[in-house]
């Protein structure tokens, strides 16, 4: 009896030993269990989950949505008081304003200049006219005074009537010259003035835009996550108001470095939602991370160690969704997902 006994306990401990070592050589999927079949419950559901913030400070003067609720693109989500912003744009345009009239009185400047110019011009030419006629009289005085016809005095009087109209000449010459650099002053003058025209528009446009970030509006369509903005509430630029999270949703697999060469680019699969009652859905591999996960921390790993311990990495995987699947419009960011390869896809 002692003897049956004995030799029950020795094949019930050798057939947990068995059975312990197959389970090991399952888990580790090692000979004679190794598969083609790669599979991993380090998978989530990952999202375009866009956090909306305001680019300008002020009081919240309007919530137009509530926690978990859908929304388009461009719906209005939340505004800011818009007062001040008004009358920045007011302002701008009032700038504006100013520096086209002085753009306009400078064209106008410029007109009058042109003016000037011709009324110099005729300055001179009537003074050139002047210094012929004085010219002409002192030379007939000269001959009749060099036949003793005219006085010295008439010499003296036309020679002085001469230099005087060769002055104005002078003069005319020198006025119109001046009226001629006050022009070219203007023209110069209005590159400065269409630059100052050119800053008040930008300036104009910024206030509009700033103006218009008073609304803060979706920015694509999805479901609007917790609203954290209040009524009232004073808001920084940056402020985090709420988060719009868009229908659009893939899985990321964390394999294990081991798995990379059972797996391909375009290869399907099939993923398990826990959510979903452990429903399968299918979806095909996209890319893979260009780096493992580590490497992306925020401490890195330094192996450089006298206790080093060799441990299998992880490379993230992107796994595509496939279209016309009722389950996949409820998948949302965050949900844990057990991912399996199809071998022969």
């Amino acid at each position: 009896m002692k003897t049956y006994i004995r030799n029950t306990a020795t094949t019930l401990a050798l057939i947990l030993g068995l059975a312990g070592i197959g389970a090991v050589l399952y888990a580790w999927q090692l000979p004679p269990f190794s598969s083609d079949v790669q599979t991993t419950d380090n998978a989530y559901v990952r999202g375009y989950v866009t956090l909306i913030s305001p680019q300008l400070a002020g009081y919240v003067t309007e919530v137009a949505v509530k926690d978990y609720e859908t929304v388009k693109a461009g719906q209005v989500l939340a505004r800011l008081d818009d007062r001040i912003y008004r009358q920045k744009v007011e302002q701008a345009n009032a700038t504006l304003a100013s520096q086209k009239a002085a753009l306009a009185n400078s064209e106008q400047q410029e007109k009058a200049a042109n003016a000037r110019i011709g009324a110099s011009e005729a300055a001179l030419a009537s003074a050139s006219y002047a210094k012929r006629r004085a010219e002409e009289n002192r030379n007939r005085i000269e001959e009749l005074s060099d036949k003793g016809i005219a006085t010295e005095s008439d010499r003296e009087q036309s020679r002085t009537a001469f230099d005087q109209a060769e002055a104005a000449v002078t003069q005319a010459a020198a006025n119109l010259e001046v009226t001629k650099q006050d022009l070219q002053t203007i023209i110069v003058a209005r590159d400065s003035l269409r630059a100052a025209v050119a800053g008040a528009e930008a300036s104009v446009e910024l206030a509009k835009i700033d103006l218009s970030n008073t609304v803060i509006t979706a920015p694509r369509d999805g479901a609007v996550g917790e609203v954290g903005v209040k009524l009232g509430q004073y808001v920084a630029a940056g402020t985090q108001l709420m988060a719009v999270v868009p229908r659009d949703t893939w899985v990321i697999a964390n394999f294990k470095e081991t798995q990379l060469a059972y797996i391909k680019p375009g290869q399907a699969v099939e993923l398990t939602v826990d959510a979903f009652k452990h429903a399968v859905l299918k979806g095909h591999v996209e890319r893979f991370s260009p780096a493992a996960g580590s490497e992306f921390s925020v401490i890195r790993p330094d192996n450089a160690t006298g206790n080093f311990t060799k441990i299998a990495q992880r490379i993230p995987v992107r796994i595509t969704i496939d279209e016309g699947q009722d389950l996949a419009q409820y998948l949302a960011p965050g949900l844990s997902v057990e991912v399996r390869t199809v071998v022969g896809d």
